[in-house]
């Protein structure tokens, strides 16, 4: 009996191909699907892995199937090896190099211990770092050379 009543199929999935039968109005509205898997399916946006092509579902910046694709992916890329905000190595690089070239005294008065000497700007501008603009002194050179100019005690001594 139920058999008279069984609609047969007039279309087919759009995804899997098994064969269904939807209203009329369903087959104009567009594509049809036998289940919400297929209907799932069929939505899906897919792209390619960037290394392996395997089918990945497209996110937001993601761009490999898994941890190994990305490691291939990025093999080869060199990061900085510098650090460009670190203040403190920088200034190590810099005084290296001058104790390098100029040896280990001050430039002004022969102290030799090069652990406490200090790099001077001559032009007082720190981003300047060319060779000739700097100077190997020891602190209390670097002290005179900047605030011994400045000191309240010129006002007092003399008078």
């Amino acid at each position: 009996m139920r058999e008279l009543y069984k609609r047969k199929p007039n279309t087919k999935c759009s995804t899997c191909d098994k064969p269904i039968y939807r209203r009329p109005l369903e087959l104009k509205r567009g594509p049809v699907f036998c289940t919400s898997l297929c209907y799932g399916k069929a939505n899906r946006k897919e792209r390619p892995c960037v290394v392996c092509n395997n089918p990945i579902l497209a996110r937001a910046n993601k761009k490999t199937c898994s941890r190994g694709c990305a490691n291939k992916n990025r093999a080869g890329i060199k990061y900085g090896t510098k650090r460009p905000y670190d203040k403190v190595q920088n200034e190590r690089t810099i005084k290296l190099r001058v104790l390098e070239l100029r040896g280990g005294k001050c430039e002004r008065c022969g102290y030799s211990k090069k652990q406490i000497l200090h790099v001077h700007h001559k032009d007082r501008n720190h981003s300047n770092n060319e060779l000739h603009n700097l100077e190997l002194i020891c602190p209390n050179c670097h002290y005179e050379e900047h605030y011994l100019e400045k000191s309240w005690l010129n006002d007092t001594v003399g008078h």
